[in-house]
Parts: C-alpha cells; sequence; structure tokens
C-alpha cells in the first residue's frame, strides 16, 4: 500500500533515492522496481533485516530493471550519514510524527536532497488523527509511538524554513481512516473484535483486488477524511 506517487514524485530509472524511515520497506521496494537506486534507511535493525531480505528476493525472482540498485542502512534520521546533495528523491513516510527533534530531521532531509531535486513527505492528517487521539490515549502513548499531531500548514511551513518549495499537496488512505477509529473505540490492541476483524478484512480485501468501486470510493473520500497528508516538493537549484 503506497502513500507516494511515484510519478508526481520524478523519480526515474537511475535515480538514487533515500527512503527515510523505511519501516518495512514498502516505498523502496517499489524505487527498486521502477529502477532507482535505493537506499532504505531506518533505526530498528530488525526491520531492516526483513528488508535487505526481500530486496535480494526481489532480484532473484527478476522483478527489478538491470542496473537498479537496493540497500539498507541503519543510523540516526538527525545525523542522516551521507554527503550534501547525495540523493535526487527522497522519502519520508509517516515517520516525522514520531521524531520529537521534527526541524533538525527535516534540516537533514533538505540537506542530503541536491539542488533540483524532489522530496515526498508525508504525516498522518490532522482530522483523522486528532480523532484516533480523543478515543484512545494507548493509540499514541506507547515507546516510539506519535508525539505530535501536525496541521498541514504548519508543517508545510518547518518544510519552507528548510529551504524546499511546495509543489502540491494530497490526501491518501481515506478508508483506513474508520479502521483505526474504530480500533482507537474498542482498544488498540484488540484485534479480535468483530467490527476490527471484519473491516480488517475488508481493507486487505481492497489492497489485494483493487476493486473499481473502492477506488471511487476512497478518491471521494480522500479530500475530506484521507488518513495520509502527502506533500510534494523540491530544493531550488543553486543560483
Amino acid at each position: 500500500m503506497l502513500t507516494v506517487d511515484f510519478d508526481r514524485l520524478g523519480l526515474l530509472p537511475g535515480d538514487r533515492v533515500l527512503d527515510m524511515g523505511c519501516g518495512a520497506g514498502r516505498h523502496a521496494f517499489e524505487v527498486y522496481r521502477r529502477g532507482g537506486d535505493v537506499i532504505a534507511f531506518d533505526q530498528d535493525a530488525d526491520e531492516l533485516a526483513g528488508v535487505l531480505d526481500l530486496f535480494a528476493a526481489m532480484r532473484s525472482a527478476g522483478e527489478v530493471p538491470d542496473g537498479a540498485e537496493a540497500d539498507v542502512k541503519q543510523g540516526d534520521a538527525l545525523s542522516l550519514p551521507f554527503a550534501d546533495g547525495e540523493f535526487d528523491r527522497v522519502v519520508a513516510a509517516e515517520v516525522l510524527e514520531h521524531i520529537p527533534a521534527d526541524t533538525a530531521a527535516i534540516a537533514e532531509l533538505a540537506r542530503v536532497l541536491r539542488p533540483g531535486g524532489t522530496i515526498a513527505v508525508t504525516v498522518p492528517r490532522w482530522l483523522p488523527e486528532k480523532v484516533c487521539w480523543a478515543l484512545s490515549d494507548a493509540y499514541h502513548e506507547v515507546e516510539g509511538g506519535h508525539v505530535r499531531i501536525y496541521t498541514g500548514d504548519g508543517l508545510v511551513a518547518k518544510l519552507v524554513d528548510a529551504g524546499l518549495v511546495l509543489d502540491g499537496r494530497a490526501h491518501a488512505h481515506a478508508l483506513h481512516a474508520p479502521y483505526w477509529w474504530l480500533k482507537c473505540a474498542v482498544g488498540v490492541d484488540d484485534d479480535r473484535h468483530p467490527l476490527v476483524r471484519a473491516y480488517h478484512r475488508l481493507l486487505v480485501w481492497d489492497i489485494m483486488r483493487k476493486p473499481r468501486v473502492t477506488r471511487l470510493a476512497e478518491r471521494a473520500l480522500n479530500p475530506v477524511i484521507g488518513k495520509s497528508l502527502v506533500l510534494y516538493l523540491h530544493k531550488p537549484e543553486a543560483a
């Protein structure tokens, strides 16, 4: 399930791409499939081990173009181990809301992006996230959990202050917002609740089958209750 639109990001084969806070690797895998040279970056060694294994499986299965490269790197978002301007594209999907010093992390993202390069930043959207926090403290009061709720304009201001230029915004995953509201209402850890299980089956069916009816429904609902805010920006060319 992708949050970032890579066509809108401008991804081209051979681009060097950083997926910062890659988690299980969903965006890094798509970059690799499209022929990018991707680094999946995270602080969780176990997650990175799984990502590296799947990179190898993709190569063995012939799922990536010739010349595409992929690797993992463990480290701290506040001190990225990369040179200035090293990447053509950067993805930071659903990660800034976990970082207390988000301004410092944003400065690092801007630093490693080359002049003229593009970046996609996604975070939980204000309204759906506000509902989750109101329904359940356990949703966010966990180790490594969400430390803030962003407004769209507030996040844009932080990114612009770091020297980036906003190109556009979108919203995604409207069908997932009610699922999380439901989980927060019955208990975040109660995956066996009948309503939660039924909704989860619906989401899995939607992801696997991509039926026209749910695609149209989500497209209509994304501007209203889309779970994620997606921002597309670029770094200006050097003067």
